[in-house]
């Protein structure tokens, strides 16, 4: 083994591509990834946020925030995941009313 460290995960491959950011707190941003660091600090641009529902905050709303070219540090990302060959699919464990 050298003597580098090599962090987990290698975001290389997902600069200038869109990507989905997940925040601790519950914030869901989706941008293009302008850059990163070691500690997983995040360049965004074009960024849009999700924004959350009043009534039950885990629950995203079909509205989006336009924020621009962000920063989203380290400590706070949870998840990276890119936006390309994604789509969003129904709960399947969602129990239909009066079951």
């Amino acid at each position: 083994m050298s003597g580098r460290k090599e962090t987990v995960l290698d975001l290389a491959k997902f600069v200038d591509k869109g990507v989905q950011v997940k925040l601790s707190g519950g914030r869901q941003v989706t941008g293009t990834l302008k850059g990163y660091d070691q500690l997983l600090n995040l360049v965004l641009d074009e960024a849009v946020e999700s924004v959350r529902d009043a009534d039950d905050p885990l629950k995203t709303t079909n509205q989006k925030r336009s924020l621009g070219l962000i920063v989203c540090r380290g400590t706070a990302v949870m998840l990276v995941s890119p936006t390309d060959g994604t789509d969003e699919i129904e709960n399947p464990f969602l129990q239909p009313d009066g079951a």
